[in-house]
This record gives structure tokens, C-alpha cells and sequence, in this order.
């Protein structure tokens, strides 16, 4: 892990070694969120675009060079398990939908593709790593339904106990798949916010290595894998369609639509971008647009408002997309520097806006999304209303969970089929059609 300089401090920008604290900076609590600091000069010296080409591996493990973990353990625990397949999930083009909005092109992420379902998979890869590589016999985290689902199947894999703390409220299907995994599960008669809370008192106390996005600082770290999928799949579209080849060896999208919980996913996609103009393997930041829930925006009140993330305060949130609510974003301070520094906004979409996103968006491009994926849809037409995002603009939202994940609100979204006699007379005038048609 010689590629790996340290953790710094997003608040105060102490340095430390990475043996020296294990989440967060001792001057600030659980607040002080730490970034994983690189030796770009190494990496860029011995990690070449090129190479990636021919890589055997279609996942986030063709990336471990940028990845903050041992190669020993990475080897050992990816080969013939799950995690091995964790990532390089499609990046579908959406013209209808794109030309509907007037973009120059859009593309879906579909991280519904992954092996739990979800797009939290990419950091549990790594918690799973993580706490083998460092003795740990058991890995907690506090969800509201995916992390720990992903915790769950990644652990499941390769044998690792594992706790899960989930408000009572989580939705069923989230609550079976931890249960058919055989993880341990514990439902909190209260909000996730609280669920978090008890899962941070917990770790500590008996001695499991936490998972918790905001907290430990290498979840960041799975998470910006996307950003190298979405930059070598765009630069491999470009090419087949046989576009001049830029200065840079990939290309990156003008704009990438993000829905935000906790804020760890634009984080890491911001962290990602970082990584690629650090080692020069893009020309330029995308803007990064964050959607959250309008029951659960204290990241865009604080955007709007210009506060810090440790000034933020906790609110009480709500919304029907479930994955993306949250009353203190976990990782606050790392979610509105990815907005600020990639020039980029924050804004709301109501539940009304995120439930109509889902048919739209599985009509318009095949992708079937749960409520908080949906919501980066329902973020990108909003953006466009708002002149937010531009015409001929090239466009990447990122679809982070399956629909299969709440099946209520799908059908809530289109309404019940039909019912009809077994006989083809039904069938007509269920469709309005003549005879003989």
C-alpha cells in the first residue's frame, strides 16, 4: 500500500500516517472526516491508461493501483467470490431522454447492476478488505437499506460476521436480503440518524471495524471507482464512434448528476475526478450536481445558505426515497466541496417529481430505479429548467440502485395492470381495440 502518502483532515488539514488514527481526526471527533492522500508522482510513473485496455479484470480491481488497499488481501479475497465482480457496470446511452431535454448526450450509470443491487457495493469491497487486512473479526454499519445490504452480500462472500443497525422503517426488501445473507441484524426503534449514532457507540465497544460512510474515510475511496468507469467507457464510446482523440487519455463528461443521502457518493465521485487531472488522465472537472429529496435537503440549504459542513445542524427529514434521506449528511464536508469546487449546485426535487422519474426513465432508456436513483433524473430535468445544465451539454447521471429494491413505489408510479376473463373479447376491450384487429 506504498502508493497510500497518509489521511488529512478536511477541516483542519493535519497529516497523519495511515497506521496513526483509523477514522477520524482526533482534533475534531467523528466530524473530522479524513481524505486518503496520494503519491500521484508513483502511481503515474508505474499505472498507465493504456494498459487498462487489455486489463483481465471488469471491476473496481482493475483500478487497485488507486485503491487503498493491500494487493495481498485484494488478490486473496476477489478471486471466484463476489467481490471479485464488484463494478464496470454499464454505462447506457439515453438519446431519446437527451433529446427530449435538448443535451448533446446523456448516458446512465446503472449501478442497479451491481451484485447486491446497489451502488454501495463499491465501498463495502473495500470495508470488507479493510477490516481482514487489519484482524478485524466482525464489520458493523448503520444503513438505511443499501450499505448494508452491500456490507452483507460482500461479507457473505468470504465469510465475515457482520452487525447491521437499520431504522425500523427500512424497507422490507432491504431488511430480507440482510436477513437471507446471514448477517445480524438490529432494527432501531428510531430515525437512521439514530441508527448511526448507536452503530458509532457500538464499534468501538466490541471491537468491530466500522463501515460507516462520513466516518471511515476509505468508503470514499470504492465510491470514486465510478468516476474511472465513467471517463475509460466514455473515451471507449468516443473512439468506436471515431472522434479525434483529446490531449488527455480520457475523456470526462461537462456535467455527472449525483443523488445525495449522506453525501458519500458525490464525494467519492468528486474524489475520483481528482485522482484522474491529478495523474492527467482527464483535461477538466465535470461539474457535479447533487439531487436531494425536498424532505431531506439540508445539503442544498446549506449550499444555498454558504455554510461550512461542520456549521450544518440536524433537521428532521423525510421522503419516500428512502436511500437518500438523511438529517446530518454523514459526509457533509466532502459533498459541498465536490459541488463547490467543481462548480456545480445542489437542488431539490420533490417526491411527486422523483416517483414520476421512474417510469420515465425506465421507459426512456431501459434502466428500472429505485425512488433515491430515480431522483438523479428527476435532478437533471430540474437542472435543465433552471439553466443549470446547458443544451448540447454531454451528461452522465448515475442510477445507484435497482427498482427491485421497492417494488411499492414502482407500482405506485404506473398504477395496477389490468384484469381480464380468459377470453379474447376481454382482451379487446381492455386494449380499446376492434375486431380483427
Amino acid at each position: 500500500m506504498e502508493q497510500v502518502l497518509g489521511l488529512r483532515c478536511t477541516i483542519c488539514g493535519a497529516e497523519y500516517a495511515p497506521d496513526e488514527v483509523e477514522y477520524v481526526c482526533p482534533r475534531h471527533g467523528d466530524d473530522g472526516t479524513l481524505d486518503v492522500v496520494y503519491d500521484y508522482e508513483q502511481i503515474r510513473q508505474r499505472f498507465l491508461p493504456e494498459k487498462l485496455a487489455g486489463h483481465p479484470a471488469r471491476s473496481i480491481w482493475r483500478y487497485l493501483p488507486l485503491l487503498p488497499v493491500d494487493a495481498g488481501t485484494a488478490a486473496r479475497l476477489t478471486a471466484g467470490t463476489v467481490l471479485g465482480s464488484v463494478g464496470w457496470t454499464p454505462l447506457y446511452p439515453a438519446p431519446r431522454l437527451a433529446g427530449d431535454l435538448g443535451l448533446g448526450r446523456l448516458w446512465v450509470k446503472d449501478d442497479g447492476r451491481q451484485p447486491t443491487a446497489s451502488f454501495k457495493d463499491r465501498a463495502s469491497a473495500i470495508a470488507v478488505c479493510k477490516a481482514q487486512e487489519l484482524g478485524y473479526g466482525v464489520v458493523t454499519t448503520a444503513s438505511t437499506g443499501n450499505a448494508a445490504a452491500a456490507l452483507a452480500g460482500m461479507c457473505a462472500g468470504v465469510g465475515q460476521a457482520n452487525v447491521i443497525f437499520l431504522p425500523r422503517t427500512a424497507p422490507q426488501a432491504k431488511i430480507a436480503q440482510l436477513l437471507v445473507f446471514g448477517s445480524q441484524v438490529l432494527l432501531v426503534d428510531g430515525t437512521y440518524d439514530d441508527a448511526f449514532e448507536l452503530c458509532l457507540r457500538a464499534a468501538p465497544e466490541f471491537g468491530w471495524y466500522s463501515r460507516n460512510t462520513g466516518y471511515n474515510p476509505y468508503m470514499s475511496e470504492g465510491k470514486k471507482t465510478a468516476s474511472y468507469e465513467i471517463c475509460e467507457q466514455l473515451t471507449a464510446a468516443a473512439s468506436s464512434r471515431g472522434e479525434p482523440e483529446s490531449q488527455a487519455p480520457w475523456t470526462a463528461p461537462d456535467v455527472v448528476v449525483v443523488p445525495v443521502g449522506d453525501g458519500c457518493i458525490i464525494g467519492g465521485v468528486h474524489k475520483g475526478f481528482q485522482d484522474l487531472l491529478a495523474l492527467g488522465w482527464i483535461e477538466r472537472m465535470p461539474r457535479l450536481v447533487g439531487v436531494q429529496a425536498a424532505g431531506s435537503s439540508p445539503l442544498v440549504d446549506a449550499w444555498e445558505r454558504g455554510l461550512e459542513g461542520w456549521e450544518m445542524q440536524p433537521v428532521e427529514a423525510h421522503s419516500l426515497a428512502d436511500s437518500i434521506v438523511a438529517g446530518l449528511p454523514r459526509d457533509r464536508i466532502k459533498a459541498l466541496r465536490a459541488v463547490r469546487h467543481s462548480g456545480g449546485a445542489f437542488l431539490r426535487v420533490t417526491d411527486d417529481q422523483i416517483v414520476a422519474a421512474i417510469p420515465a426513465l425506465a421507459r426512456g432508456c431501459g434502466v428500472f430505479a429505485e425512488p433515491a436513483a430515480a431522483a438523479s433524473y428527476a435532478g437533471l430535468r430540474e437542472a435543465v429548467k433552471l439553466g443549470l445544465i446547458h443544451a448540447g451539454e454531454e451528461v452522465v447521471i448515475l442510477a445507484t440502485g435497482s427498482g427491485l429494491k421497492d417494488v411499492a413505489t414502482a407500482i405506485k408510479s404506473v398504477g395496477q395492470p389490468a384484469v381480464v376473463a380468459p377470453d379474447l373479447d376481454a382482451v379487446r376491450r381492455a386494449l380499446n381495440l376492434q375486431s380483427g384487429e
